[in-house]
């Protein structure tokens, strides 16, 4: 009986040490999360200049769609513009966790002064997604092929790409190089990249960044089950994911709320299963020696100096084989520069096209 009591007592004391550290982690925890609304209120209250902005809201022309070698169903929108077929139409491609919104301040800005065709990248946005597999640059570069061949089957044409479709962009010049000596009239590549992602610390130090790679095996095999638990957990604490967007995809300390929250909007709506089957082609991306077909058409190069998904120096890669290539560093700018500095961009991208196409 006496044992009995040591033990009873042993147990109670374990117990209460457990409840006490679950106590205070759930303290932690909720201190944590009750930290995180208090910024992101403290935030979204602040000042903003696109309070008002009806983002997402546009006029088209003309809706396609556009079914590409993998049979996936591509969403494609064309603005019309000039009369003049000798105006290029300009040709936007989108990065990844986006979709053609992400050019919402230059789909107005070019609207009336060149054709455009604006379309959603496969699984993002209202394009279809793959059914099993893993999504591929080689793809995505066929993707653009097809959406040339339907929306814009003659004429010069600008390609517009961000990120990921900045990539889209090269392998697209890797598969057909001579409609770079034919048909493409200039080429805009927005804060990309020409391999060597998996050496980006996303700001963090080199001994946390170093985890990244061995996690890679276990998010990209993700299932459907495990995925729709991950995205039900995103949508749950849309407050991180707000402060994680402001972090990630701004440069400047004090971003439009209303902004920030249109850019997490399209993150969000980008499946875990969908990011899982992207991330071995994005890692594994290196086409920095294939960017020959870009050096017959002027190129403009844009990158903001904080940006910290796609850095500045991998913008200074590609000028190491595009000399000739045009470089705009815009200062306080993060990934999203075309949204986060979109009148510096708009009025570069304008002078540029007007330059190379009078």
């Amino acid at each position: 009986m006496g044992t009995e009591v040591v033990k009873s007592g042993n147990r109670k004391r374990t117990a209460g040490i457990i409840g006490a550290i679950v106590g205070l982690a759930a303290a932690g925890v909720a201190a944590g999360v009750a930290t995180e609304r208090y910024i992101v209120r403290r935030s979204k209250n602040a000042d903003d200049p696109y309070a008002d902005e009806e983002f997402g809201v546009w006029h088209a022309d003309e809706e396609l769609t556009v079914t590409a070698e993998d049979g996936i169903d591509l969403h494609v929108e064309i603005v019309d513009g000039p009369s003049n077929s000798q105006v290029p139409t300009l040709v936007f491609v989108h990065g990844f966790c986006l979709d053609m919104g992400t050019f919402h301040f230059q789909r107005k800005f070019f609207q009336g002064k060149h054709r455009m065709v604006f379309y959603d990248q496969p699984g993002h946005g209202r394009s279809g997604r793959l059914s099993k597999g893993e999504y591929t640059l080689d793809s995505l570069g066929a993707g653009l092929r097809a959406v040339l061949a339907a929306a814009a089957p003659d004429g010069p044409v600008v390609l517009v790409g961000h990120s990921m479709g900045g990539m889209t962009i090269m392998a697209l010049a890797e598969q057909v190089p001579e409609l770079f000596e034919s048909r493409v009239a200039a080429c805009v590549l927005i804060s990309t990249s020409a391999g060597k992602l998996d050496t980006v610390t996303f700001g963090f130090p080199d001994v946390i960044a170093r985890f990244r790679r061995p996690l890679l095996p276990v998010v990209g095999f993700a299932g459907p089950i495990s995925s729709a638990v991950i995205d039900r957990a995103r949508r749950a604490s849309t407050d991180l994911a707000w402060l994680l967007t402001r972090r990630y995809g701004f440069g400047t300390s004090r971003p439009s709320p209303a902004l920030v929250s249109y850019v997490e909007r399209m993150n969000s709506t980008t499946s875990t299963e969908v990011i899982a089957r992207y991330l071995r082609t994005l890692y594994t991306h290196s086409r920095l020696l294939v960017l020959g077909p870009l050096r017959s058409v002027p190129v403009l190069l844009v990158c903001g100096d904080k940006d910290e998904l796609t850095p500045l120096a991998h913008t200074y890669e590609i000028t190491s084989v595009l000399p000739e290539a045009e470089l705009v560093v815009v200062a306080d700018g993060g990934h999203v520069v075309m949204l986060e500095h979109a009148d510096e961009v708009d009025d570069v991208m304008d002078k540029f096209l007007t330059k190379v196409l009078e």
